[in-house]
């Protein structure tokens, strides 16, 4: 899983520790990773280093990308530079797209899988706080939620053995929340411990491709 050395990614980690999974936590060189995960330093803006950082990792049955970064608060389309578009789009988009491609494929050969993408609520295209300013972050995590809909789709909804759903964990106390954020992170990262731990059969899957909140379906 990405974004393990802190934040959500870290309380998502630690939830899969405990449940007594084997975790490979994949972090910026120097950034530390909690007891109990292995660490697989990783810088995800490098994305062309993506696959061969991750080719000696072995079968990975649950792909959690949960590693991003935000864009400056006020990035206004118009605006913003095309460099600073990229910074965003490379970890937040880009980033869990070479790590679909990288390990995704030896799921669906083994007909089990989960791949859990935390989203969020400001790239959703209804609801309310859903358009205006942050624009990298919002358009990079829009396209999150796509490529969760869409790889769903090719992989059967979970008639090939492969879960795949995106989690919004809302505004959250960690460091890109900050400190007055309304939810603790174990409230943000509940979610997707739930969804990469789900049981199905291929002859009947759980509800899949879908984006969740607090373990309810909300609309993309």
């Amino acid at each position: 899983m990405t974004g393990a050395s802190r934040g959500l990614g870290r309380e998502i980690a630690l939830g899969l520790v405990t449940a007594g999974a084997r975790v490979v936590g994949i972090a910026r060189p120097g950034s530390p990773v909690p007891d109990g995960v292995e660490a697989q330093p990783l810088d995800l803006a490098s994305v062309d280093t993506i696959a061969a950082g991750v080719a000696d990792v072995g079968d990975v049955d649950v792909l959690v990308n949960a590693a991003a970064v935000m864009s400056a608060r006020r990035s206004k389309t118009l605006e913003i530079t095309l460099d600073d578009w990229r910074s965003v789009r490379d970890v937040d988009l880009d980033a869990p797209f070479a790590l679909v491609s990288a390990l995704v494929p030896g799921m669906a050969r083994r007909r089990w899988g989960r791949v859990v993408n935390v989203t969020a609520c400001l790239g959703r295209m209804s609801g309310p706080g859903n358009a205006g300013g942050l624009a990298p972050y919002r358009v990079a995590k829009a396209g999150l939620n796509a490529l969760t809909r869409n790889l769903a789709h090719e992989l059967g909804n979970g008639r090939k053995g492969v879960l795949v759903d995106a989690t919004c964990p809302g505004h959250c106390r960690t460091d890109m929340g900050g400190p007055d954020a309304p939810r603790s992170v174990e409230e943000g990262a509940d979610t997707a411990i739930w969804l990469a731990g789900r049981a199905a059969t291929l002859s009947d899957p759980p509800p899949t491709g879908r984006l969740w909140e607090d373990r309810v379906e909300v609309p993309w």
